[in-house]
């Protein structure tokens, strides 16, 4: 009996909070998947970086036993100025001396990444004053800038998804959670082609370096505004119509993120997909409920009235009721 009163109460307790449960296994689902990403990324990454470091070694011994005359210390001093300068995007190379960071197509090309929160991190201000500046800007930009995708996004999901679904339901009379389906998925792989894979495919061509796979990384790593700044564009040597390029690549990150949250929203509105998102949220109380709490309440305050009154009444009556005498003749023990 014991137990299944304890079981009763515990099947109880988990559907009551029901949506606190889910809503911990996602934190623990989230912590194992960031344990999972790191690692792979340890076990894949690691070995690479312990041969390249044993490369600049070499590379470091070798070129101190040839110049004899220049010490370690010296050539450490040397490489950590150039260092220090390439992390603010200026590079010590010849073949690089002709491309300056701080020209108007480069600077148009910064302040796109850092109002989108891409932020490649190649080019950082150099100055206080341009530090300074950056800070404000950003500050005002970022929310422009969200307010700016949110209100172009918001128009052109009525042209994109809304109005094409509720035509293709009423005019054929599918099933409309279908529709969007198909819809979103079409829309989805419509953006990967225009916005992944032909632009992955002309930066190979046009970056000597580059080949596809690192043309569709930068692709998705700049859409998704990661910005990891190992890949940038346009900042090869001797690079054609460098100016119009940044201008071009520009473009095509503003548009390729609103795109990509057209393509998000897209698939937030699916049925499917709400469903499994309530699942993590706080229930919201309806007015019903809050009314339905007022009236017991109210009627437990009467009830609760009523019978006071009640006990109130039958102590009353408990009492034995003596009459009133006129005179002693009225009295029964005298008569």
């Amino acid at each position: 009996m014991l137990q299944s009163l304890a079981s009763n109460s515990c099947v109880r307790l988990i559907q009551n909070h029901k949506s606190t449960w889910y809503f911990v296994s996602l934190i623990l689902g989230y912590l194992l998947y960031l344990i999972f990403g790191a690692v792979v990324f340890s076990s894949v990454e690691l070995p690479y970086e312990d041969q390249l470091r044993q490369e600049l070694r070499t590379v470091k011994k070798q070129f101190l036993m040839e110049n004899e005359c220049l010490s370690e210390e010296r050539l450490e001093r040397f490489l950590k100025k150039a260092l220090e300068a390439s992390n603010y995007g200026v590079s010590i190379l010849n073949n690089a001396s002709a491309n300056w960071n701080w020209d108007f197509t480069s600077s148009l090309f910064f302040a796109s990444t850092v109002l989108s929160t891409t932020g490649y991190g190649h080019t950082a201000p150099l100055s206080d004053g341009g530090k300074a500046f950056c800070i404000i800007y950003s500050m005002i930009g970022i929310p422009f800038t969200l307010l700016f995708l949110t209100a172009v996004v918001q128009r052109i999901m009525v042209f994109s998804t809304r109005r094409p679904v509720t035509y293709i339901h009423t005019r054929w009379g599918l099933s409309k959670q279908l529709v969007a389906i198909v819809h979103a998925t079409l829309l989805g792989m419509l953006a990967v082609s225009c916005f992944f894979l032909i632009p992955a495919a002309i930066f190979s061509a046009l970056e000597e370096n580059w080949n596809f796979l690192e043309s569709f990384y930068f692709c998705f790593i700049s859409l998704s505004t990661i910005g990891l700044g190992d890949y940038v564009p346009g900042e090869a040597a001797n690079q054609k119509f460098r100016e119009l390029y940044k201008v071009g690549i520009t473009v095509y990150l503003i548009l390729g993120l609103i795109v990509m949250l057209v393509v998000l929203e897209t698939f937030c509105e699916l049925q499917q997909l709400k469903q499994l998102r309530k699942m993590f949220y706080l229930k919201k109380e309806k007015p019903q409920d809050r009314l339905a709490i007022l009236e017991q309440d109210h009627l437990s305050f009467t009830t609760v009235s009523d019978n006071t009154g009640a006990k109130t009444e039958d102590k009353t009556k408990t009492f034995v009721s003596v009459p009133t005498l006129v005179s002693p003749n009225d009295d029964p023990m005298i008569q």
